[in-house]
């Protein structure tokens, strides 16, 4: 585990509202050096805390309105073959294990509700698939996010050796 100070917290949540952002721009906003904001980034980049940069895509701009989450109980024995089966589905948009009654929660998405129904019928149907509860969303008022907790996370570390010309 990477320890992170507020410096590092600040340049991923700058990375965050706007992944284009140029380093000499992120330098110049948190007052350091534009070799310090490089450094961080390689360092978080290498460390796996930055996982790249990815885009924000609109689902319902482009034609998919409809979202679910899908829990699936597994046969234990057979979670490896259903994870597998799922990541060729390409509504799916995400798996999770989680604790519970259910061993999975799949989030997926189509156009239609007559796709979505389809989707969730051919995940009942894979092998190990035992009961699946499945929850339309209907909106997201707050998307995924980290900031806020890294900020939390990082509110006493300081900024590390580097010193920002003012206070970020």
């Amino acid at each position: 585990m990477l320890s992170i100070d507020r410096l590092d917290s600040e340049i991923l949540g700058k990375l965050t509202d706007n992944a284009r952002s140029a380093v000499a721009d992120l330098a110049g906003s948190l007052g350091v050096a534009r070799n310090t904001v490089l450094s961080r980034i390689r360092r978080l980049e290498e460390t796996g805390v930055l996982n790249g940069f990815m885009p924000l895509i609109d689902l319902e701009a482009v034609g998919v309105p409809i979202q679910a989450f899908v829990a699936l109980e597994l046969d234990q024995r057979k979670m490896a073959q259903v994870v597998a089966a799922l990541s060729e589905v390409v509504h799916v948009l995400e798996i999770n294990t989680q604790a519970g009654r259910e061993d999975l929660l799949v989030r997926i998405a189509a156009p239609t509700h007559r796709e979505l129904q389809e989707v969730v019928t051919n995940m009942i149907e894979l092998d190990g698939v035992q009961h699946t509860v499945t929850t339309m969303i209907v909106s997201t008022p707050l998307p995924f996010r980290t900031r806020p907790l890294m900020k939390h996370l990082t509110a006493e570390a300081g900024f590390g050796r580097s010193t920002p010309a003012t206070t970020p």
